[in-house]
C-alpha cells in the first residue's frame, strides 16, 4: 500500500514494530560471536558473560528473526548467508552508539573515558530507544504515552535509567514543558539511526529470498510528485504488493534534517549546493527549467511575441520568497537587468496554483512537469518566452554512508527507470558527492 506520513511528528510507525522487538544485547552477543568465532570465546573474552547466557541469547536473536545466522561445527560457529545480512547492519549499530558516544563526549558534558556499552546499558531494545527519541523530539510525555501505548511512569522509568547511565541529562522541564538538552539531541538523532537500521534488517533478509517487504519512506519535493514518483510507486507495487511506501511532503531543509537522522530513505528532487547538501550524497538524473504558464485562453497565449514588458504588466501567483524556482526566476530577470515580478499571490501549494490559473489571467513560473496533466489536456499552456538560464539538476539524494533497505534500492531503480524511458525528461548522467 501507499500513503502519505509526516514522519517527523512519529518516529516509527506500526509497519517497523519488529524492528522495536529486537534485543540489542542480543546483537551486541551476536557481534562478539561472529567476531571470536566460537561462544565460548566470546563470552571469555569479549563480553564477560557465562557461555550459557550468550548460547541463549544467539537462540532469542534467531528466534525473533525467523532464521538461523550460524552455521555450527566441531570447530566453532561460522556465519551463514543470513548471518552475514544481520552483521553488516549490528556494525552499522555499533557504529552509531560510538558516533553517539563520542558527540556527547565532544557536547554533551560525558567524560572522555565513558565506555560506550555502559552508557547505554539501559537501552534494551528498539522500543525503548523509538520512546526516549520520541520524547525529546515531541516534548510531551502524554503524546508519547499514547503513541506507544504504555504508562508515563514507564516512560520517565526509562528516561531515568538512561540518564542515570549516561551521568546527563535528556531533557529539562520548564514552564511551557520539556526541552531537550543537547544530549538529549544528541542522543535523539543517533537513536532514530539505529532505528534506521534495524527496521531494515527484516526486509534485508526478505530480499535474499526473493520478496521485497518492510517500509520506504520518500522526501517528496514538488517536481517529482506529478508523474515520477506516483508512476514509480504504482510500477514498483504491481511486482511487489508487500511493500509499504510513504511520502513526506515539507521544505528541503526539513527533509535533509529527516534523511540525516534515519527517518526518510531517501528525497527525489531538484540538488543542491554543496552548502546546503554537506554529508548527502546526490545523483543527477535529468535537466529541468521553470517556463512561463497560462491557461489556454490567456491573451499572451495568443500574442505573436511576449516580451519584458508584457510580462511586467501580467498578474503572478508565484512560489514564495526563498524557493528554488522564485530564486531561479528573479536571477534570471536579475541577468537581463530587468524588475522581476511583484506577485499577487504566492503559495507553495499547487492546487490554489493550478485552481488561480485556470479561473485568471494569472501567470506563473515553475517547472512544466508540476502541471504536466494540464499542458498535455490543453487547459495550461507554456507561453512563448523561454527561460534557459533557469536550468537545474532533478535527481536523488541519498544520506552519504547510507545503505538504503532493499525496497528504498529498488524505488530509486524504479525512478531512474522512469525517467530514463519517458521522453519528457532530458537525460542528465551521472552522480555527485557533497
Amino acid at each position: 500500500m501507499t500513503g502519505q506520513s509526516q514522519l517527523q511528528d512519529k518516529v516509527i510507525d506500526r509497519t517497523h514494530t519488529h524492528a522495536l522487538s529486537l534485543n540489542l544485547r542480543h546483537l551486541r552477543a551476536f557481534t562478539a560471536v561472529a567476531a571470536a568465532g566460537s561462544i565460548a570465546r566470546a563470552a571469555d573474552e569479549q563480553l564477560f558473560r557465562v557461555a550459557s547466557g550468550v548460547t541463549r541469547a544467539i537462540s532469542e536473536l534467531e528466534g525473533a528473526l525467523g532464521r538461523p545466522l550460524f552455521d555450527r561445527g566441531p570447530r566453532g560457529m561460522a556465519l551463514n548467508s543470513y548471518g552475514d545480512l544481520v552483521l553488516l547492519r549490528a556494525r552499522r549499530i555499533e557504529r552509531e552508539f560510538e558516533d553517539a558516544r563520542a558527540q556527547l563526549v565532544a557536547r554533551g558534558g560525558i567524560g572522555a573515558a565513558a565506555d560506550v556499552h555502559s552508557l547505554f546499558a539501559s537501552i534494551l531494545n528498539g522500543r525503548r530507544l523509538a520512546v526516549i527519541a520520541s520524547l525529546v523530539e515531541k516534548r510531551n510525555m502524554p503524546a508519547v504515552a499514547r503513541e506507544f501505548g504504555i504508562t508515563q511512569p514507564a516512560i520517565s522509568s526509562a528516561l531515568k535509567d538512561l540518564e542515570g547511565g549516561l551521568g546527563v541529562a535528556l531533557l529539562e522541564r520548564r514552564t511551557r514543558g520539556l526541552v531537550p538538552t543537547p544530549a538529549g539531541e544528541i542522543v535523539a538523532f543517533h537513536f532514530k539511526r539505529v532505528l534506521a537500521e534495524l527496521r531494515h534488517v527484516g526486509p534485508d533478509i526478505a530480499a535474499s529470498e526473493g520478496m521485497l517487504q518492510g517500509s520506504v519512506n520518500v522526501g517528496a519535493l514538488p517536481l517529482g510528485r506529478t508523474q515520477i514518483l506516483p508512476q514509480a510507486i504504482a510500477s514498483l507495487l504491481a511486482r511487489h504488493p508487500g511493500l509499504h511506501v510513504a511520502t513526506v511532503e515539507s521544505p528541503y531543509d526539513a527533509l535533509a534534517a529527516s534523511l540525516r537522522s534515519g527517518d526518510i530513505d531517501f528525497i527525489l528532487g531538484a540538488l543542491r549546493g554543496s552548502a546546503e547538501a554537506r554529508d548527502l550524497q546526490q545523483e543527477a538524473l535529468f535537466e529541468d527549467r521553470i517556463s512561463v504558464i497560462a491557461r489556454a485562453g490567456h491573451p499572451l497565449a495568443r500574442a505573436a511575441r511576449v516580451d519584458f514588458d508584457a510580462l511586467r504588466q501580467a498578474t503572478w501567483a508565484l512560489s514564495r520568497q526563498g524557493t528554488p524556482s522564485r530564486e531561479l526566476l528573479e536571477r534570471f530577470f536579475s541577468a537581463a537587468r530587468e524588475a522581476p515580478p511583484v506577485p499577487a499571490v504566492e503559495t507553495g501549494d499547487l492546487a490554489v496554483l493550478r485552481g488561480l490559473l485556470l479561473e485568471s489571467d494569472m501567470l506563473t513560473a515553475i517547472s512544466a512537469h508540476q502541471l504536466r496533466h494540464e499542458i498535455r489536456n490543453a487547459s495550461l499552456v507554456v507561453l512563448d518566452f523561454p527561460l534557459d538560464e533557469t536550468r537545474r539538476e532533478i535527481g536523488l539524494t541519498q544520506r552519504l554512508g547510507a545503505f538504503p533497505s532493499p525496497g528504498a534500492r529498488a524505488l530509486m531503480q524504479e525512478i531512474r527507470a522512469v525517467v530514463a524511458r519517458s521522453p519528457d525528461f532530458r537525460a542528465k548522467a551521472g552522480s555527485r558527492g557533497r
